[in-house]
Formats: structure tokens, sequence, C-alpha cells
């Protein structure tokens, strides 16, 4: 099961897993949005140190309704225990978490300051 925090500014967060091309893991805060239907945003000098490999450019809709061409990166995480293989959308700002990457897992927001960000994987 995978935890985390809601924060005083209202996000779900909790601890992601990235893995270096080596093994070696590297955890970073990421913060859960229900908006984003894909797998995961990164800042571009995080996909750099990490040497994420380059997959392609996709046009995608934002929050306020502008057309944007981003690029589109290979990744591993580890989730739940299990390494996922993802694609990781460059984007400046925060690292998100989407819902591709939340299907098929239950999701527990306890919403107040501290509440607790709870994920499992559902049962078959």
């Amino acid at each position: 099961m995978i935890r985390g925090l809601i924060t005083p500014n209202r996000e779900a967060t909790f601890r992601l897993g990235l893995l270096y091309s080596g093994g070696r893991i590297e955890e970073i805060d990421v913060v859960i949005d229900t908006g984003f239907d894909g797998y995961l945003t990164l800042p571009s000098a995080l996909i750099a140190a990490l040497g994420m490999s380059y997959h392609s450019e996709i046009n995608v809709v934002l929050g306020d309704g502008r057309i944007a061409t981003l690029r589109e990166f290979e990744a591993r995480v580890d989730w739940n225990g299990a390494v996922r293989d993802v694609l990781v959308l460059e984007a400046d700002g925060g690292a998100l978490v989407g819902m591709a990457l939340l299907y098929g897992s239950r999701v527990v927001l306890e919403v107040v300051d501290g509440g607790r960000v709870l994920i499992d994987g559902l049962s078959p």
C-alpha cells in the first residue's frame, strides 16, 4: 500500500520511486491530479537527471483550455512494490500523478490537514 498525506494547501501527496537505468531508485514527492488522464508529469531538469529516453511529442489540452505540445519520455516507477513502465510528460511545475497511473487502484483521501492518502490495488 502506498501512503501519503493531505497538505495544508489541500493537495493529496505521496512519495513515488523513479528507477534509474542502473536500478537505483530516486524517491520524489508527487501530487495526485484527477483532472490529468496521463501517467506522470515531471520538470525537464529531473527528466534529464534520470536520463529518461525520449518517446514522442503530443498535443495536450491544459486546464485553462489552451492546447500545448509537450514532450513525452519513457520511465519506470515503483508502483506498490512492482515496476511499471510509464510515459512521462515534460512540464514546468511540480510532479503530478494522473489517472492512468492510478488506474486499477483504490484511492482513499482523508481530506483534512495531515489527512491520510492511501493507494492500494483493487482485488480481481
